[in-house]
């Protein structure tokens, strides 16, 4: 095994923030189909950007279902 070579926990993620994630989902899918993915309050009444962030990063299970949503529903 190479010594330089990075681990593989979330390399299709790497140099992707969550605010990206978030901004680009909410564009492409909507915060409707968001909130039925991730049922999740911040998705679901009122959302933004602000609030989900501010929710996401304290919240690793729900982050991490975000991230595979973006993953799912994005291509890069």
């Amino acid at each position: 095994m190479d010594a330089n070579k990075k681990p593989a926990s979330r390399p299709a993620l790497e140099g992707i923030t969550l605010e990206a994630m978030v901004t680009r989902l909410s564009e492409r899918i909507g915060w409707e189909a968001m909130a039925a993915a991730v049922p999740i309050r911040c998705f679901t009444n009122d959302p933004s950007i602000k609030s989900s962030l501010k929710f996401l990063r304290r919240t690793p299970w729900a982050r991490a279902r975000v991230e595979a949503l973006y993953l799912d529903r994005i291509d890069r």
